[in-house]
Protein backbone atom coordinates (compact mmCIF):
# COMPACT_ATOMS: atom_id res chain seq x y z
CA UNK A 1 0.00 0.00 0.00
CA UNK A 2 1.32 3.56 -0.92
CA UNK A 3 0.94 6.56 1.44
CA UNK A 4 0.96 10.14 0.43
CA UNK A 5 3.72 12.91 1.57
CA UNK A 6 3.40 16.46 0.70
CA UNK A 7 5.86 18.99 0.74
CA UNK A 8 6.58 22.38 -0.06
CA UNK A 9 9.27 24.57 -2.43
CA UNK A 10 9.26 27.88 -3.24
CA UNK A 11 9.15 28.28 -7.21
CA UNK A 12 9.43 25.70 -10.16
CA UNK A 13 13.11 25.19 -10.37
CA UNK A 14 13.20 24.02 -6.74
CA UNK A 15 9.82 21.09 -7.78
CA UNK A 16 12.23 20.09 -10.46
CA UNK A 17 15.14 19.72 -8.01
CA UNK A 18 12.98 18.08 -5.39
CA UNK A 19 11.22 15.94 -7.92
CA UNK A 20 14.76 14.36 -9.22
CA UNK A 21 15.15 13.96 -5.33
CA UNK A 22 12.12 11.70 -4.56
CA UNK A 23 13.22 9.74 -8.08
CA UNK A 24 16.84 9.23 -7.03
CA UNK A 25 14.94 8.10 -3.79
CA UNK A 26 13.19 5.32 -5.32
CA UNK A 27 9.72 7.22 -6.08
CA UNK A 28 8.61 5.89 -9.37
CA UNK A 29 7.97 8.48 -11.89
CA UNK A 30 4.37 8.32 -12.13
CA UNK A 31 3.85 8.62 -8.44
CA UNK A 32 5.31 12.05 -8.12
CA UNK A 33 2.55 15.04 -8.94
CA UNK A 34 2.81 18.91 -8.18
CA UNK A 35 0.07 21.20 -7.23
CA UNK A 36 0.09 25.18 -7.55
CA UNK A 37 -2.10 28.05 -8.13
CA UNK A 38 -4.06 28.08 -11.52
CA UNK A 39 -1.95 30.81 -12.97
CA UNK A 40 1.22 28.28 -12.45
CA UNK A 41 0.05 25.12 -13.27
CA UNK A 42 -1.49 26.36 -16.58
CA UNK A 43 2.13 27.93 -17.06
CA UNK A 44 4.41 25.88 -16.47
CA UNK A 45 3.49 22.70 -15.15
CA UNK A 46 3.14 19.88 -17.36
CA UNK A 47 -0.77 18.41 -17.64
CA UNK A 48 0.96 14.41 -16.16
CA UNK A 49 2.31 15.99 -13.21
CA UNK A 50 -0.53 18.08 -12.24
CA UNK A 51 -3.00 16.09 -9.62
CA UNK A 52 -6.58 16.51 -10.90
CA UNK A 53 -8.46 14.17 -8.40
CA UNK A 54 -11.03 15.05 -6.14
CA UNK A 55 -12.96 13.14 -3.98
CA UNK A 56 -14.35 10.70 -6.72
CA UNK A 57 -13.34 7.27 -5.65
CA UNK A 58 -13.81 7.85 -1.74
CA UNK A 59 -17.49 9.12 -2.32
CA UNK A 60 -18.15 6.66 -4.68
CA UNK A 61 -17.37 3.57 -2.11
CA UNK A 62 -19.33 5.32 0.53
CA UNK A 63 -22.31 6.11 -1.75
CA UNK A 64 -22.40 2.23 -2.77
CA UNK A 65 -21.88 1.02 0.89
CA UNK A 66 -24.50 3.67 1.95
CA UNK A 67 -26.73 2.79 -0.76
CA UNK A 68 -26.72 -0.77 -0.22
CA UNK A 69 -27.47 -0.70 3.30
CA UNK A 70 -30.88 1.94 2.47
CA UNK A 71 -31.62 -0.80 -0.45
CA UNK A 72 -31.43 -3.74 2.17
CA UNK A 73 -33.15 -2.27 4.70
CA UNK A 74 -36.47 -0.97 2.59
CA UNK A 75 -35.86 -4.19 1.03
CA UNK A 76 -36.40 -6.03 4.46
CA UNK A 77 -39.07 -3.60 5.49
CA UNK A 78 -40.85 -4.20 2.08
CA UNK A 79 -40.73 -8.17 2.80
CA UNK A 80 -42.30 -7.68 6.38
CA UNK A 81 -45.37 -5.92 4.68
CA UNK A 82 -47.60 -9.13 2.82
CA UNK A 83 -49.86 -6.96 0.29
CA UNK A 84 -46.56 -5.60 -1.29
CA UNK A 85 -45.39 -9.09 -2.17
CA UNK A 86 -42.28 -8.64 -2.26
CA UNK A 87 -39.80 -12.12 -1.67
CA UNK A 88 -35.83 -12.31 -0.91
CA UNK A 89 -34.59 -11.90 -4.06
CA UNK A 90 -36.76 -8.44 -4.64
CA UNK A 91 -34.80 -7.07 -1.49
CA UNK A 92 -31.90 -8.13 -3.01
CA UNK A 93 -32.54 -6.54 -5.87
CA UNK A 94 -33.23 -3.48 -4.11
CA UNK A 95 -29.69 -4.25 -2.45
CA UNK A 96 -28.19 -4.04 -5.25
CA UNK A 97 -30.40 -0.69 -7.01
CA UNK A 98 -29.65 1.24 -3.64
CA UNK A 99 -25.70 0.44 -4.17
CA UNK A 100 -26.23 1.24 -7.55
CA UNK A 101 -27.50 4.70 -7.52
CA UNK A 102 -25.78 5.30 -4.20
CA UNK A 103 -22.34 4.63 -5.57
CA UNK A 104 -23.69 6.74 -8.96
CA UNK A 105 -25.04 9.89 -6.64
CA UNK A 106 -21.77 10.25 -4.30
CA UNK A 107 -19.27 10.00 -7.27
CA UNK A 108 -20.97 12.82 -8.53
CA UNK A 109 -21.14 14.81 -5.94
CA UNK A 110 -17.60 13.89 -4.77
CA UNK A 111 -16.10 14.56 -8.52
CA UNK A 112 -17.09 18.31 -7.82
CA UNK A 113 -15.38 18.35 -4.34
CA UNK A 114 -11.14 19.49 -4.67
CA UNK A 115 -8.20 16.51 -3.93
CA UNK A 116 -8.01 16.94 -0.14
CA UNK A 117 -3.97 18.31 -0.12
CA UNK A 118 -5.24 21.26 -2.55
CA UNK A 119 -7.84 21.82 0.33
CA UNK A 120 -5.70 21.65 3.01
CA UNK A 121 -2.93 23.76 2.09
CA UNK A 122 -4.50 26.48 0.20
CA UNK A 123 -3.06 28.59 1.57
CA UNK A 124 0.55 27.64 0.57
CA UNK A 125 -0.77 27.29 -2.55
CA UNK A 126 -2.44 30.89 -2.85
CA UNK A 127 1.19 31.99 -1.49
CA UNK A 128 2.44 30.89 -5.31
CA UNK A 129 4.29 27.87 -3.46
CA UNK A 130 4.45 24.67 -5.47
CA UNK A 131 3.70 21.56 -3.73
CA UNK A 132 5.50 18.16 -4.52
CA UNK A 133 3.12 15.13 -4.00
CA UNK A 134 4.61 11.40 -3.54
CA UNK A 135 2.60 8.15 -3.22
CA UNK A 136 4.91 5.70 -2.09
CA UNK A 137 5.83 2.55 -0.05
CA UNK A 138 6.88 3.81 3.76
CA UNK A 139 10.21 2.62 3.55
CA UNK A 140 10.80 4.56 -0.49
CA UNK A 141 9.41 7.34 1.31
CA UNK A 142 11.67 7.48 4.33
CA UNK A 143 14.49 8.01 2.19
CA UNK A 144 12.38 10.34 0.19
CA UNK A 145 11.33 12.56 3.18
CA UNK A 146 15.45 12.65 3.58
CA UNK A 147 16.39 13.35 0.54
CA UNK A 148 14.38 16.30 0.26
CA UNK A 149 14.66 17.65 3.76
CA UNK A 150 18.11 18.44 2.86
CA UNK A 151 17.30 20.45 -0.38
CA UNK A 152 14.99 22.30 1.84
CA UNK A 153 11.55 21.52 0.93
CA UNK A 154 9.41 22.08 3.62
CA UNK A 155 7.68 18.92 4.79
CA UNK A 156 3.56 19.33 5.24
CA UNK A 157 1.70 17.61 7.58
CA UNK A 158 0.20 15.14 5.42
CA UNK A 159 0.20 11.12 5.65
CA UNK A 160 -2.31 9.47 4.39
CA UNK A 161 -2.85 6.06 2.67
CA UNK A 162 -3.32 6.59 -1.36
CA UNK A 163 -7.25 5.31 -2.40
CA UNK A 164 -7.42 3.01 -4.72
CA UNK A 165 -3.58 2.08 -4.75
Amino acid sequence: MKTRHVFSVPDVAAASTAMAAARDGGAADEDISLIARSDIELDVIPDERKVVEGDFYPAAIRGVAGGAATGLLAGLIAIAIPPLGITLAGAAAMTLGGAAVGGWATALAGSAVPDPVRRQFQEEISLGRILIVVDAPRDVLHRVDDSLAALGATRLPFDKPTVMS
